[in-house]
């Protein structure tokens, strides 16, 4: 499935609630390995490109050297405000930019990262060239991927009760792009034609998602991710009720206490 117009906007609403509920969610388990992944690496700049409101950019602060500087973007200005609010461990540059056309010169980093927002981009061989040009010969991009949507049981759950919702024109935000690209063979395709000639180490990682109620990856889903757009433009008034019956769904999938469900991801790693 291809990226849609309105699936990289974050509103207000949305980045508040993305921080509060599906950051600790789904998107904390992994900032810490995909840090990790860093080490080894001669550093003295680090670019983030699509930082949302900052999980990954709170683990690298947190792990990475004072000596290295950190650069924060993204598409979203209320994400990056967002992600200022809530603060770094020590100082990072916020700035907004796009992936595509990024603001930087030639060889101006030591490593690109980028967790979870490779699906947003529209022309991903674009990204990943602009990636590649920013980065001084034998820097690394590393970059995570959501596995497809069956791999990540409580997007499936949600996804598959919001459908149900409105059979006619079910929305399809999770499956289509969070969850749309995740075939390792279309990853490295993309790698090549941004210009990366070496072989890209792309690995496979389980964590567990886990949440007080049902109702938080309902919320979380719902409301903090653009499937909240795509609810409301079916019927504006009808928000509430999908994320009721999501969480009905997870409670029943999941229990309706504490629930507990797997997420997959792939990471990449490729070498200008």
């Amino acid at each position: 499935m291809n990226t849609k117009v309105g699936d990289s906007v974050f509103t207000d609403p949305i980045s508040e609630i993305y921080e509060r509920h599906l950051v600790p969610l789904i998107f904390e388990p992994y900032a810490g390995p995909l840090s990790l992944r860093l080490d080894g690496t001669r550093l003295r700049r680090v670019l983030e490109t699509a930082a949302g409101t900052g999980v990954l950019t709170r683990a690298l602060a947190s792990r990475l050297p004072e000596s290295v500087s950190i650069v924060a973007t993204d598409l979203n200005q209320t994400m990056l405000d967002q992600a200022s609010a809530t603060g770094t461990s020590r100082p990072v540059k916020w700035r907004r930019a796009n992936a595509t056309a990024l603001p930087f010169d030639d060889g101006e980093f030591d490593a690109v990262v980028c967790q979870f927002g490779v699906m947003f981009f529209p022309d991903k061989p674009k990204a990943f060239a602009e990636a590649r040009r920013v980065l001084r010969d034998g820097g690394v991009f590393l970059f995570s991927v959501w596995d497809r949507i069956e791999q990540n049981e409580f997007a499936d759950a949600v996804t598959n009760a919001v459908a149900s919702m409105f059979p006619d024109d079910p929305p399809q935000f999770l499956r289509r792009t969070p969850h749309g690209y995740f075939d390792r063979h279309a990853i490295e395709r993309d790698l090549s034609a941004g210009g990366f000639s070496g072989a890209a180490e792309i690995t496979t990682l389980e964590a567990r998602s886990r949440a007080t109620l049902p109702d938080v990856p309902a919320i979380a889903y719902c409301q903090g991710t653009p499937l909240r757009n795509e609810i409301e433009a079916r019927d504006a008034n009808r928000l509430a009720d999908a994320t009721d019956l999501a969480a009905n769904a997870v409670s029943k999938r999941f229990g309706s206490g504490a629930v507990d469900g797997k997420t997959q991801a792939h990471i990449a790693a490729v070498r200008r």
